[in-house]
């Protein structure tokens, strides 16, 4: 999730978990002790066609959700037509977010396969969909470094987009234990024909002290409402929150219900108690076809993309699954769902970003992959 301000996570880290808060309160188990998740492919890279047909070379993310058409979009982060963030050459075209997209479902033999970029007919540079300060002023005036998208979601009856992203501060790190970045604030921003997405003025302003729990977002759509899950900013330690909206109020602030605990039981419409805590990377959600839910993030105290299912969103979640490791794909992080993974064996897939660099800093890989595994 952008440039200059990744430590190695899970570089040594042991396999573990630590506990956490389910919705109804009780502490639940640490995670199994074994990996589940398996490589399939690599999806971005210099040497692939994601570089010469539309310049998405070095690149992280990748979160898919589906379009108003019934196919994937890919939202990727800080991307550029070098492999790895500081080039050679510079300049390297910085953009952020870029999508690609497909309609080729995860499971086929040969996996992820991109047919298109968005605001690009056929191949050609896939240029960044909204605007981004780039270490300049924002659309709002405000200073901004670069805009992270956080999740996507569509809504067929109005053909409508909707991006959730962070607006990013600073990149300064507060050592291992303390949040790697800070975000600005969280934002939404929404496309009527599926290329050009508009910053509406919405802001979920983050805290001075960083602490604010309503910045990374992850949304899924389940009947009238959609689920917000979030977390803070940085990959630091808190609280996981669970909001909801009307689906057509999503614009509308005073709209959003907080999921909350009163001393007595759990019910919509109070202050968000934390559902779970921990040190959370990027947050994904997604309800799968049979009407499990699937939570994955990175757990940063051990350096593992970890799943959690539940029946519901309100629901108590399941204790941490490990699905992959840093000794599979070292510097690790990311691990969005995709929409159209199952419940059948093999048949959850995951989108996993890699940046690793040298003591000194310089880069050897900054990719997407594809990760195949169970829930």
């Amino acid at each position: 999730m952008g440039m200059r301000r990744r430590s190695l996570l899970g570089r040594a880290a042991a396999i573990g978990a630590a506990s956490a808060v389910g919705a109804v309160g009780s502490v639940l188990a640490t995670a199994a002790p074994a990996q589940a998740a398996v490589w399939k492919k690599r999806l971005t890279g210099a040497d692939l066609d994601t570089n010469s047909r539309w310049r998405v070379a070095g690149t992280d993310l990748g979160i898919p959700y589906v379009l108003e058409n019934g196919s994937i979009g890919y939202l990727f982060g800080d991307t550029f037509d070098t492999p790895w963030p500081e080039g050679p050459p510079l300049p390297n075209d910085w953009r952020s977010p870029v999508m690609l997209r497909s309609a080729v479902h995860p499971g086929a033999p040969g996996g992820v396969v991109f047919d298109s970029a968005a605001r690009v007919a056929g191949n050609g540079r896939a240029p960044e969909l909204m605007h981004n300060g780039h270490h300049g002023i924002g659309i709002d005036g405000l200073p901004e470094v670069t805009v992270i998208p956080n999740d996507g979601i569509s809504f067929p009856e109005t053909g409508r987009q909707v991006i959730s992203y962070m607006s990013i501060e600073n990149w300064n790190s507060a050592g291992p234990a303390g949040p790697q970045w800070k975000s600005r604030y969280a934002g939404l921003a929404f496309s009527d024909n599926g290329n050009d997405f508009i910053r509406t003025p919405l802001k979920w302003w983050n805290s001075p002290d960083n602490k604010d729990p309503f910045q990374m977002w992850t949304m899924q759509r389940d009947g009238d409402h959609v689920y917000v899950f979030s977390v803070r900013s940085g990959r630091q330690d808190g609280p996981m929150m669970l909001r909801r909206v009307r689906w057509d109020r999503l614009f509308y602030p005073e709209s959003y219900e907080g999921w909350g605990w009163n001393g007595t039981n759990w019910g919509w419409g109070r202050p968000c108690t934390p559902i779970l805590t921990g040190r959370f990377g990027e947050p994904s959600v997604r309800r799968l076809s049979d009407g499990t839910w699937v939570m994955s993030y990175l757990n940063c105290q051990n350096g593992c993309v970890v799943t959690r299912t539940a029946p519901g969103p309100d629901r108590a979640w399941t204790a941490e699954k490990i699905q992959v490791t840093s000794w599979q794909e070292p510097a690790l992080y990311g691990g969005f769902i995709h929409p159209w993974s199952s419940r059948d064996a093999d048949d959850l897939h995951l989108m996993v970003s890699k940046w690793t660099r040298t003591p000194d800093g310089r880069s050897t890989a900054y990719h997407v992959s594809q990760f195949v595994g169970s829930v």
